[in-house]
């Protein structure tokens, strides 16, 4: 059930959001294993058929991921934000941003966890629901462009049937872009 799922998360989880299990001693390894670890349960996770007729977490995280690396392949941090934007959601659906930045603390970017903190605001902001402050706050925002870009890409990754590659190749390619961008 989703509830047993998101109990196991939890319990992977530690309360400094270290995974309890992982032993890699390579730490950017233990980095994306952490990650998959995260990602691998939300096949499970079932969400609205209102709002996501596409089905699992997993599923939704994989095509905004898609999506975003359709726009912006070089750009590591709003990669991992599109893949993990929705992690939290395995472990409280309510509160699932705030968990799943919690539980990618130490892990993530600042810029990462900005656009992930902001992604829902900037929703809001494209349908005319967030007040005008918010809407100036985000437009003058450093990197608007990019959060208004994963804002767009959540909103179209959510399509039955659509191709996305595994969380594993989604992984590994964030990873070797970690390592090309180290080499330069």
């Amino acid at each position: 059930t989703d509830f047993e799922i998101r109990q196991s998360l939890q319990q992977m989880v530690a309360a400094d959001g270290e995974m309890k299990a992982d032993s890699d001693p390579v730490p950017g390894n233990r980095k994306y294993h952490y990650f998959l670890s995260l990602l691998l349960p939300l096949d499970r996770v079932r969400q609205d058929r209102e709002s996501h007729p596409e089905g699992d977490v997993l599923y939704h995280c994989l095509q905004v991921f898609e999506l975003a690396r359709e726009q912006r392949p070089w750009d590591e941090d709003f990669l991992i934000a599109a893949l993990m934007h929705d992690v939290g959601k395995g472990i409280d659906p309510m509160d699932h941003v705030t968990v799943g930045l919690a539980a990618l603390e130490g892990y993530i970017s600042d810029r990462t966890r900005w656009l992930i903190e902001n992604h829902g605001l900037a929703q809001r902001v494209k349908d005319g629901t967030a007040g005008a402050r918010a809407r100036r706050r985000l437009t003058n925002a450093e990197d608007g462009d990019a959060l208004d870009l994963l804002a767009n890409c959540d909103r179209d990754g959510r399509h039955p049937g659509r191709i996305v590659c595994t969380a594993e190749d989604a992984i590994e390619y964030i990873r070797q872009l970690e390592e090309e961008n180290e080499a330069e």
